[in-house]
């Protein structure tokens, strides 16, 4: 995969199992590190002091700063070819600050400093993420780009069922303490960032060296061979008057809600809805001011406009599927951000009848809530090897149905089953939703997308997985207080639904043949 002969090249040339190994491999560390996270970042901040209705709002940073780091990110990676590459250097800033930030997580002496290092961590996280998903879709060819997706569920899934057992098989086969004094982290769970941290810089630096990526002329050359459409260049641009009008109704819209919110004593976490709104404006008022300031002429080359307005542009000219499938993702993800942020304290509180975070029933219930993490990512890398198997004989959305509907009424049974030690069978259908999930919608889409703009469209899709989980991080500690009397169980009922739903939904997309 050189550049040395670009010139010549005009087929894109599949590549071979190895090769799409070795550049979904880092996906493995990856996913150790984001695992890592989901299981234990809740459990550290319980430990260190914070009430059940505060933990989705202390989550917030996960999907905020996905927000902000996977555009930029795709677009800053878009335009980057350099000795290291197009994706790859990307791959190293990332790898490195998650390593760093896995190492120093688990020392955070108080509740504000944990939340802020979790800030931290997933900005580092998303910057060694974003590329990966677009490194698939410039290095394969359409007919390989499902395999090579379905790959890296594999390692999410091999990768996640490890770092989500280590606590666990710390304490039970190690002998290490899962219990340490009141605002202190246990050392399984210590001992358990540390080995994460090691495994995602190995992992990640395994795919840098042992990969390679086409130059842009490469790519254009490829893209031009498959008379791929160039969905960049829309006939309909949005105008400045548009981006005008809209910045004002967004603003609008937003302090009529931020003042309701003030005036009637709602749920200050409403307050991330309202501000998300009203800041939406303003990056539409900048867009507007960005088209009066050109040409005419110079509109004709929108791309000239700087990174924040192309990001906002780019986001308002998706391709069709990525609108359709803009549904199947907020659903799916509001489901999963809801199992993420719950399960622990639906656990401990449903199943081992305690909320005690020093007693050792509870850290007995978080141990196997990262037990049940493992199985549902082991499931997912099975998951993974089955579903192309299955689209190919129902068709890829009626696959994507069934394994949401499977993923659904897992977690809505967590509800129904009295022993903890059964829950691992609803993890069976949680894998199957959670390897569809992270390959299907991206396989959909990949034939939509020009390849001179894949980064920045896979960090736009990237907004259809935060904004449901910035939603839920907002309202599902209120929906818990008012209509469950804050029994965490019912936000997994909930998100079982949504799963459901998100099933349904993928039914309505319609696919270029």
């Amino acid at each position: 995969m050189s550049a040395d002969n670009h010139n010549n090249v005009t087929q894109q040339p599949q590549l071979s199992f190895w090769q799409i190994f070795n550049m979904c491999f880092g996906f493995l560390g990856i996913q150790f590190g984001f695992a890592l996270q989901n299981a234990n970042v809740s459990r550290i901040f319980q430990t260190l002091g914070a009430a059940i209705d505060d933990i989705p709002i202390l989550w917030i940073a996960a999907p905020l700063t996905g927000l902000i780091v996977q555009p930029i990110i795709g677009y800053m990676s878009d335009n980057t070819w350099n000795a290291l590459g197009r994706r790859r250097p990307y791959f190293l800033i990332g790898a490195v600050l998650t390593t760093l930030s896995l190492f120093i997580m688990p020392h955070s002496p108080t509740l504000w400093i944990a939340a802020g290092m979790l800030w931290i961590m997933d900005a580092s996280i998303n910057i060694a993420m974003e590329p990966f998903r677009a490194f698939v879709g410039d290095n394969l060819p359409k007919s390989q780009r499902t395999q090579g997706y379905a790959m890296q569920s594999f390692f999410i899934g091999v990768g996640a069922v490890v770092a989500s057992a280590m606590p666990y098989i710390l304490t039970n086969v190690f002998d290490v303490a899962n219990t340490a004094a009141a605002g202190e982290i246990a050392d399984s769970v210590r001992y358990s960032f540390y080995f994460g941290g090691a495994v995602l810089f190995v992992a990640v630096g395994w795919t840098i060296i042992s990969s390679k990526e086409y130059s842009p002329q490469e790519l254009a050359s490829f893209e031009q061979h498959a008379n791929h459409i160039n969905t960049s260049e829309n006939t309909n641009s949005r105008t400045s008057k548009q981006y005008q009008t809209g910045g004002i109704i967004w603003m609008l819209v937003g302090a009529i809600f931020t003042a309701a919110i003030l005036t009637q004593e709602l749920d200050k976490q409403l307050y991330i809805l309202s501000i998300g709104i009203f800041a939406f404006g303003p990056l539409q008022l900048f867009c507007a001011r960005k088209l009066t300031q050109t040409t005419q002429a110079a509109n004709k080359q929108r791309g000239n406009n700087g990174m924040l307005f192309n990001v906002v542009d780019d986001l308002f000219h998706m391709p069709k599927a990525m609108q359709q499938l803009a549904v199947v993702q907020f659903f799916a993800w509001f489901a999963l951000f809801a199992m993420w942020i719950y399960t622990t304290a639906a656990v401990t509180s449903h199943h081992y009848a305690t909320s005690d975070v020093l007693s050792q029933a509870y850290n007995d219930g978080a141990d196997w809530v990262g037990m049940l993490f493992a199985s549902y990512n082991g499931f997912a890398a099975i998951a993974a090897i089955i579903i192309p198997f299955l689209a190919k004989a129902v068709g890829i959305k009626f696959t994507h149905t069934i394994n949401m509907f499977l993923g659904g009424m897992g977690l809505i049974s967590f509800m129904f089953i009295e022993d903890p030690n059964q829950l691992w069978i609803p993890m069976i259908g949680v894998g199957f939703a959670w390897a569809s999930i992270l390959s299907v919608p991206y396989a959909m889409l990949s034939s939509a997308l020009p390849a001179k703009k894949m980064g920045v469209y896979l960090g736009i899709f990237n907004f259809f997985i935060v904004i449901p989980q910035l939603l839920a991080a907002s309202i599902l500690g209120l929906l818990l207080k008012v209509f469950f009397d804050s029994q965490p169980i019912y936000a997994l009922v909930l998100g079982g639904v949504f799963m459901m739903v998100s099933g349904i939904a993928v039914l309505f997309v319609k696919q270029d043949n």
